[in-house]
């Protein structure tokens, strides 16, 4: 309707609801493939940045095109980005397409605006008229709850109108939302819309287009701008003849390349059932209402799941659009740009997976960028290291988010690369990190982005919070990170040796103050010492020598001997019997000791593979049990009970299977039962293994 009011009108100047800011933008409307979005940040603050969004349906883009097709002047005439960016003020919670449907009888506001609107056959210029006639009325009856940046805004227009009158002399139109109309016709003085305005903030505003996708125009979002169903107006757009047949087209395509059955026939009744169902309801045509329960009855057999589907590919849409060359973007943004070509990863929001090989330049170069963006806050990629690839591979689940466009804004003040943003953003982290834990995480990042003075840095800042720190748990906690970068740092082209020192050096004072580290201590801590416990072995395992792991073998003895907390005790005895330095009769004695502590939890936490796999657990746990007696029995189930806590239902199954394959032993005589200790006993097994 906005395109025809155009054609007819044929304005000079068009104004146009948006940040003023962005009027040196237009000029690339045509280099630009929607979705796409206006990205205006203040300079010196980039985090405080807003988007306004265009798809190919919104009227404003229409005008914006016709604008730069016929040779008419754009204008954007809101309030500016500069006095508006971070303002949150109430702006009024009137919905007027809600009040005009209610009063027409409709339950849905969307629906009412399609019959009325989207397929009346008016003229678009009575159609204009009718809509502001019926804003004026709503105004009037609600004036009281327009909220002041509201009014702000509008006087903002108003006072662009008057100026743009005064320099133009063909027609002018505007186009925004029709709840400003009313406020627009009024005539207010310039004085009191001067009074108005005053005090707005001034800021330096810096902006660009970057591209947005369907997902990101819908309301559910978070950024959206207020549109639920953009994937269907875009349909609606590009396909005004023969709407609904081509829809189910469509939705058949999406539900068979998922293996789900959709015929041709099926489509077809379909077609028939929407249109059907709308002539039933009155309506011009079939809404997304009626396509929808058509999808549902015919291609979804009444099953919601595959109408999700068709929902989020269709009905929302996967879409992103394009910016062109020539759009003005900060040199950050623009070597990402460039780095995404030469390395044939572009931007995409569909998730996807992606497996590199650091033995290919390619990918090693791929794996950089992914983990140099990462470091500057724009998390593309992230790393999946729920399976073990070896040294020379890496997964990442990549998707592209268009917020990222933000992200790269405040980036931006690090560097005009991103390697050097990266390096500065690393430099800086080594040089103000306290705790040995977040120099060895910089250090590792800074390895991985195989920048060579931040990891000189960050090595340096390791050793300045190493010769510092008096805490062995501290210590021994940024042994799993630096075990990491011993591993890879050759890959990565450091000298693996010099990483390797400074673990050993860690190791070496960590392992010496681990067993005073957990006495005396309260259950919190001595989770946090159980899972550095964990941490620290497996460093170990990966990335010590000979002598240093003997090291970690005697700081466990003596963790054990010492009158320390159950949990890190009971997790260092089983590591240490798993090695074969405390034999199967040395572990049953202490849990037999153990009975009142949390020993057991320790020794048993994260045990549940274990214990169905390894025989000798299992039954070292087993003959412990089934030797409790009496009082002994009813303290020690509590304990089991919280070492299995977080044992999956699958997990407990698997326990329950390994018991049934496992050797039943042959009943006693009847004699020699305790029978009101196993029933006891098997009341609380059957409950354990639920």
């Amino acid at each position: 309707m906005v395109k025809r009011a155009l054609e007819q009108v044929r304005p000079s100047l068009i104004l146009i609801e948006g940040p003023p800011e962005a009027d040196a933008l237009l000029e690339h409307v045509h280099a630009l493939t929607p979705p796409v979005a206006i990205l205006l940040h203040d300079e010196a603050e980039p985090e405080n940045a807003a988007f306004w969004p265009f798809a190919e349906f919104s009227p404003e883009w229409q005008a914006l095109r016709y604008a730069d097709e016929n040779g008419a002047t754009a204008r954007f005439f809101d309030l500016p980005a500069a006095a508006s960016i971070g303002d949150d003020g109430p702006s009024g919670n009137v919905d007027p397409i809600g009040l005009l449907a209610e009063a027409a009888g409709f339950d849905d506001p969307e629906r009412w605006w399609e019959d009325v609107v989207e397929h009346s056959a008016s003229d678009p210029i009575d159609l204009a008229g009718a809509i502001a006639e019926a804003m004026v009325a709503v105004r009037a009856e609600f004036e009281d709850e327009v909220g002041e940046r509201t009014l702000r805004r509008e006087a903002f227009m108003r006072q662009t109108i008057r100026k743009a009158r005064k320099e133009t002399d063909g027609p002018i139109a505007v186009v925004c939302g029709a709840w400003h109309v009313p406020a627009l016709l009024t005539k207010p003085t310039v004085a009191a819309d001067t009074a108005l305005l005053k005090g707005l903030r001034r800021r330096k505003i810096s902006g660009t287009w970057v591209p947005w996708s369907h997902g990101q125009l819908a309301a559910e979002s978070g950024y959206g701008a207020g549109v639920d169903s953009p994937g269907w107006y875009a349909h609606l757009w590009q396909h005004q003849d023969d709407v609904v047949p081509r829809w189910f087209a469509k939705a058949a395509a999406v539900l068979r390349e998922e293996d789900l059955p959709a015929s041709t026939a099926s489509a077809v009744e379909a077609v028939r059932l929407a249109e059907t169902l709308a002539a039933l309801r009155e309506r011009p045509s079939a809404g997304l209402s009626e396509v929808n329960e058509a999808a549902l009855a015919v291609l979804c057999g009444g099953d919601e799941v595959p109408l999700q589907l068709v929902h989020r590919k269709l009905v929302v849409g996967e879409r992103l659009g394009e910016v062109g060359e020539a759009v003005p973007r900060s040199p950050l943004a623009a070597d990402l740009q460039r780095l995404q070509r030469k390395l044939r990863l572009p931007a995409d929001v569909q998730p996807k997976q992606l497996k590199l090989d650091l033995r290919k330049d390619t990918d090693r170069e791929r794996s950089k960028l992914l983990q140099r963006l990462e470091v500057l806050g724009v998390p593309w990629g992230k790393p999946d290291r729920s399976n073990s690839l070896g040294t020379f591979a890496e997964m990442w689940q990549l998707r592209w988010d268009p917020i990222f466009a933000v992200s790269v804004a405040v980036a931006a003040r690090h560097g005009t690369t991103v390697h050097t943003a990266a390096e500065t953003v690393l430099t800086q982290a080594a040089q103000e990190a306290k705790r040995v834990a977040d120099a060895a995480a910089t250090l590792s990042k800074s390895v991985g982005c195989e920048l060579p003075s931040a990891v000189i840095e960050s090595r340096n800042a390791l050793d300045r919070c190493a010769a510092m720190a008096t805490d062995a748990l501290e210590l021994l906690a940024a042994l799993p990170d630096l075990a990491r970068t011993v591993r890879y740092g050759s890959v990565r082209g450091t000298d693996p040796e010099l990483l390797r020192v400074a673990l050993h050096g860690l190791l070496t004072r960590g392992a010496v103050g681990l067993p005073l580290a957990c006495r005396n201590v309260d259950d919190e801590t001595a989770e946090h010492a159980l899972s550095t416990i964990d941490g620290a072995h497996e460093a170990t395992r990966l990335a010590a020598d000979d002598d240093h792991q003997k090291t970690w073998w005697r700081a466990l003895h003596a963790l054990v001997k010492a009158e320390a907390h159950g949990l890190p005790t009971g997790r260092a005895t089983r590591l240490l019997w798993e090695a074969g330095e405390l034999t199967s009769d040395d572990v049953a004695a202490r849990l037999h000791r153990s009975v009142a502590s949390a020993f057991v939890a320790g020794f048993l936490r994260g045990s549940a593979t274990l214990l169905a796999a390894d025989p000798r657990l299992f039954g070292l746990i087993d003959e412990w049990l089934t030797g409790l007696r009496g009082e002994a029995f009813d303290d020690a189930l509590p304990l089991l009970r919280r070492a299995i806590t977080d044992f999956t239902p699958a997990e407990r199954r698997l326990l329950g299977e390994r018991v049934v394959a496992g050797e039943t032993p042959q009943p006693a005589a009847d004699d020699e039962w305790d029978t009101e200790i196993a029933q006891r006993l098997a009341a609380h097994v059957r409950s354990l293994l639920a």
